[in-house]
């Protein structure tokens, strides 16, 4: 079986990007770690690739904020090349500083041509968060390319300052769900599939940095562009995870996202 090709933008300060690679090599893809400077000097192109994965880690040292610059860079250079990729549903992975560009850039929750009335800020705490959570997959996220993991458990790694999810009205959330477009929550690790509004609404740790509604990622309105806070690619292996509940591995996540690159 063909193995997609997956572009992973790399950017200084990023370091998460071989962790991402290593995911999606195990779920079946074709990872491309690429210089944006390659990107935009034409060398590499948007188009050459079946899927995009923007990883974690702290591009351009989040000297404009949180995946700020990465996110103008974006918007500046490659505009028509995510549209393009956006409007053929080509699926697009943000991991906590990806998902931090994708939010700024307005692609998440989108349209990017819309006031943003969503935005990554500092954690309640004021301080940086690195601990294991569990993220409960939203089934009200049916239109994604992640429906065929809705309901499901990831149980990943955070390490992120600036990953609370917060809104300018108390209308935004409602609307959200509505429109499916909250795909992961924060829940209270246990037996328990409740949903995290019910388990967790919050609650430090379980909901680590404060996220309105315990969100830990959206999706568009489409369906082709997903992000999320946590780090699932840190546990795509049962050995990567060395006491607490077993299972919930991540690496479904990166099976569907490959799956909807074919």
């Amino acid at each position: 079986m063909t193995r997609p090709p997956v572009l992973i933008p790399h950017a200084s300060g990023t370091n998460r990007d071989q962790e991402a690679a290593q995911a999606v090599e195990l779920a079946g893809g074709d990872a491309r770690v690429v210089h944006v400077n390659r990107l935009r000097n034409g060398e590499v192109s948007f188009a050459e690739h079946a899927a995009i994965l923007l990883p974690g880690g702290f591009s351009y040292g989040d000297a404009l904020g949180a995946g700020g610059r990465l996110a103008l860079e974006l918007r500046t250079w490659f505009a028509d090349e995510l549209e393009t990729a956006v409007r053929k549903g080509r699926p697009i992975l943000g991991i906590c500083n990806g998902f931090q560009v994708l939010v700024k850039s307005g692609l998440l929750p989108g349209p990017s041509d819309m006031p943003r009335q969503l935005t990554l800020t500092e954690n309640s705490l004021g301080r940086f968060e690195c601990r294991w959570v569990t993220l409960r997959v939203e089934e009200s996220a049916a239109n994604s390319w992640i429906s065929s993991i809705a309901g499901s458990v990831i149980r990943c790694p955070i390490a992120h300052g600036e990953g609370k999810v917060a809104v300018s009205d108390d209308s935004i959330v409602p609307a959200l769900h509505d429109r499916g477009q909250i795909a992961f929550r924060y829940q209270a690790a246990g037996p328990s599939t409740a949903p995290t509004h019910q388990a967790a609404e919050g609650i430090y740790p379980a909901n680590p940095n404060g996220s309105v509604a315990d969100i830990a990622g959206l999706c568009d309105e489409g369906g082709s562009v997903v992000g999320l806070m946590p780090h699932p690619e840190d546990h795509v292996l049962d050995w990567q995870r060395r006491s607490g509940p077993t299972g919930g591995l991540g690496l479904p996540l990166f099976a569907a996202f490959v799956e909807a690159a074919r």
